[in-house]
């Protein structure tokens, strides 16, 4: 296998499990604007691409910015609860920390939210860069995002990969130049993942973690 020395990590079904807060966060919004509240498997199916790209699935574009405020303060004030390290996930941190790997999240999640998530999980140590929403004009899978984090790491694409769940990863990976590796633990599975063209896929983290050696 690869021997890669940095990583970028996606956060939300690579290696958390913040689902049950999110699906909570639409059910609490689209209520408010007369709208239904949304199923789990709905709001699932919607995430990844930031948050206005998928509001837009449930409301019209005229009434996407009240959307998006009123899911923001409450995601506020509830976004550590429920959250929840992905099987494996620290274990996989702890190894790559302590074998010297430059570690970054790159996420399309609010950048503040996904640092406090990280500080929540005791991870906050383990990465030298958390990139998200917010932090820059891009977003997951433009190139310039991918390149500004590997930038923040003091890393180039040589030796880098990006683990993430999801063809958003895949695209913002390749764009960036470097390869994708993908667990089937999110938004999509294995056969989506290697149609989107990800160089390996994994059903877990820990799957992963082997075959790294």
């Amino acid at each position: 296998m690869p021997r890669f020395h940095t990583f970028l990590f996606d956060l939300d079904g690579t290696l958390i499990d913040h689902f049950t807060a999110i699906h909570r966060c639409y059910a609490h919004t689209l209520p408010q604007l007369g709208l239904p509240a949304p199923t789990p498997a709905a709001v699932r199916a919607a995430v990844g691409g930031g948050l206005e790209n998928a509001m837009r699935r449930f409301v019209p574009e005229s009434r996407l910015a009240e959307a998006v405020a009123i899911y923001r303060a409450y995601w506020h004030d509830h976004l550590l609860e429920g959250v929840e390290a992905m099987p494996g996930a620290a274990d996989l941190l702890t190894q790559l920390a302590a074998d010297g790997a430059k570690l970054g999240v790159l996420t399309n999640k609010l950048g503040e939210s996904a640092r406090l998530i990280c500080g929540h999980l005791g991870w906050g140590a383990c990465f030298a860069a958390i990139v998200g929403a917010g932090d820059t004009p891009w977003l997951k899978p433009e190139a310039a995002l991918t390149h500004h984090a590997l930038a923040q790491l003091g890393a180039g694409p040589d030796a880098a990969v990006l683990v993430g769940d999801s063809p958003y990863d895949v695209d913002a990976a390749h764009h960036g130049g470097i390869p994708a590796w993908t667990v089937s633990t999110g938004t999509h599975d294995a056969e989506q993942l290697r149609a989107a063209g990800a160089e390996a896929v994994f059903p877990s983290l820990a799957a992963l973690r082997a075959a790294l050696g």
